[in-house]
């Protein structure tokens, strides 16, 4: 397959298409339906996705939860202001952090969160400017990080989020994430429990994003693109289950291009999924040939990103531009709090 260069996936966006607050009912946001056997394009509200659902499909849901992770301190000798964005946890007081402004944070710099109830110290830079860093504090650091962290909403929200919950999905579970799977956002228990009563199924998966979703790709010729480290696992009842829906002939379809990431990192050649846990580094661009996942329901996604590869891989580039354009003429609302896509 030829280069793929970064500037092919580039898309014009005006900036007041982006999303900068949730709707205030999850499941009133609008479905663009690329059906990829046709190439056509509908536009339906999210709640009509169970038209789009049969018996004995399954749909599967990335159940990480966000954490407070961003923290306002102060370097202990110089009283100087700090921001750390908590990434990856290593064991109970390690993490690796991002800092700004990253100059103040050489190896054995200190620093004071809260008036003293969270103080860190830095104990190595590494290569890529993140820095490894030891907490220090009394209690439960959950607790701590829950009374002084603030939501990591992504760089192109400006707006405040009155309500944390509304950068949570509905199902989410386990903590650890910098961002939100926002194609999880617009299900709420309703349309839940509507879904599985038609006979389709619902099984979880968990991976912890990370903030280097928001990464920029910086090669022009994108397989030189190092894709960034998530943490993430699958139980063996969701195995079974995708196991049984494939045997079965029915349709595995993604809540999100994180729950393809995990699906697709823990499936063999044949497409068979064994319980798994660890660091995924997948990256899936055009050329890719998916091994599990059918179908898909993903946000709009930032141009020259990962996430925007991801999906042309699924569907084609030409189907996805040609969606996308439709979406800005039809003045859809993009990114984290915007409108969903189903790749059918």
């Amino acid at each position: 397959m030829e280069n793929l260069r970064l500037s092919d996936f580039y898309y014009d966006l005006p900036e007041e298409l982006i999303a900068q607050t949730p709707l205030p009912d999850r499941a009133s946001s609008r479905l663009l339906v690329l059906d990829r056997e046709n190439h056509s394009i509908s536009h339906k509200i999210f709640k009509d996705i169970k038209d789009y659902l049969n018996p004995g499909d399954l749909l599967v849901m990335n159940n990480t939860r966000v954490i407070p992770a961003r923290l306002y301190g102060v370097k202990k000798e110089t009283g100087s202001k700090i921001e750390f964005l908590l990434l990856k946890r290593i064991d109970l007081t390690k993490w690796e952090v991002i800092l700004k402004p990253g100059r103040k944070a050489k190896e054995g710099a200190e620093f004071i969160f809260g008036d003293g109830l969270l103080n860190a110290k830095v104990l190595k830079v590494k290569e890529d400017g993140n820095r490894i860093v030891e907490f220090s504090f009394e209690g439960v650091f959950e607790d701590i990080l829950d009374k002084l962290g603030q939501m990591p909403l992504p760089p192109y929200i400006k707006e405040k989020l009155d309500d944390k919950e509304r950068y949570q999905t509905v199902y989410s579970k386990h903590e650890g994430s910098a961002a939100a799977p926002t194609a999880g956002l617009h299900f709420t228990n309703e349309l839940m429990d509507e879904i599985r009563k038609t006979g389709v199924n619902i099984a979880f998966v968990t991976l912890h994003v990370g903030l280097g979703t928001f990464r920029p790709v910086k090669c022009d010729n994108i397989k030189e693109h190092k894709m960034h480290s998530e943490h993430f696992f699958i139980d063996e009842e969701t195995c079974r289950l995708i196991n049984e829906t494939k045997k079965n002939g029915g349709k595995v379809i993604a809540v999100g291009t994180t729950s393809v990431r995990v699906i697709e990192s823990a499936a063999d050649d044949n497409g068979f999924i064994k319980p798994v846990e660890g660091d995924t580094e997948i990256f899936i661009y055009p050329g890719y040939k998916f091994k599990v996942v059918d179908r898909l329901i993903t946000n709009f996604h930032l141009p020259e990103s990962t996430l925007l590869m991801l999906i042309c891989a699924l569907a084609g580039k030409e189907d996805i531009f040609k969606a996308y354009n439709e979406a800005v003429r039809e003045r859809y609302r993009f990114f984290s709090f915007g409108d969903a896509m189903l790749i059918f």
